[in-house]
């Protein structure tokens, strides 16, 4: 029992000692400190700093557009209107019809050199219907006389004028002077015009398109001294319609 004693005291001795020489071989520094307790520190100390930087502030979060977007709707705003994207300017076109209306006015041509198919489109509908109510269905004589006049009165003006127009600014012109015309026709529905009231009638809407045509047409191409040869066409191509009126 004392042996046994005696080896379990020896025994832990030994191992006590070896301990520590393996410590001193392995030269342990009871003052070292692990380097991973080192960055839990750290990194708890860190999340204390985000918590108190990024704490929540009460504030909903409002998505922003993006640039693109925003570029986007501004150049939408920005555009222009539709009708004049199509070129419909109802200024100009009631400068034109008053232009026509009043053969005395002077003209203005940096308005009529503009091609507006609006109102002559609108007149001819016009012309064909007050025909239609009289009971004289000429549509189609409308629209074929009316091309026809065009191109010829395109080729005359051409050749006459040291400036070049286009066939769509006569068309123009030619359509916003047969609204006299337009009137005669209406005025036909209630009064027959066979008789020497309506020749004479006849004789004053074709003087009147035939001078407001010529006026713009001088003004427009500087053709002042050559009116009357330009009125002179332009009487040929309304009588047409005024025949047609009439009869």
């Amino acid at each position: 029992m004392g042996d046994f004693q005696n080896f379990e005291q020896d025994f832990y001795q030994s191992g006590y000692y070896m301990d520590s020489q393996q410590e001193d071989v392995y030269g342990y520094d009871p003052a070292y400190v692990n380097p991973d307790y080192h960055e839990v520190d750290n990194s708890a100390r860190l999340a204390d700093e985000y918590t108190t930087t990024a704490s929540y502030t009460g504030q909903v979060y409002q998505p922003v557009a993006p640039p693109e977007q925003t570029e986007y709707i501004d150049s939408y705003e920005e555009e222009p209107p539709l009708l004049e994207e199509l070129g419909i300017n109802f200024d100009h076109i009631w400068q034109k019809t008053l232009t026509v209306l009043n053969p005395l006015k002077p003209a203005d041509g940096s308005i009529m050199n503009e091609t507006d198919l609006t109102g002559p489109v609108l007149f001819c509908i016009a012309l064909g219907a007050t025909l239609l109510m009289a009971g004289k269905a000429h549509f189609g004589y409308v629209y074929g006389i009316s091309a026809l006049g065009c191109v010829g009165m395109y080729m005359l003006l051409n050749l006459m004028s040291s400036y070049s127009i286009s066939c769509g600014c006569v068309a123009s012109v030619l359509g916003y002077c047969l609204l006299p015309m337009v009137g005669l026709s209406a005025f036909a529905v209630l009064y027959s015009l066979q008789g020497l009231l309506g020749t004479l009638l006849a004789l004053f809407v074709i003087g009147w398109c035939s001078l407001s045509a010529s006026k713009i047409f001088s003004s427009t191409l500087d053709m002042s001294g050559q009116q009357l040869l330009v009125a002179y066409p332009c009487a040929l191509l309304y009588g047409v319609f005024a025949l047609l009126t009439v009869f």
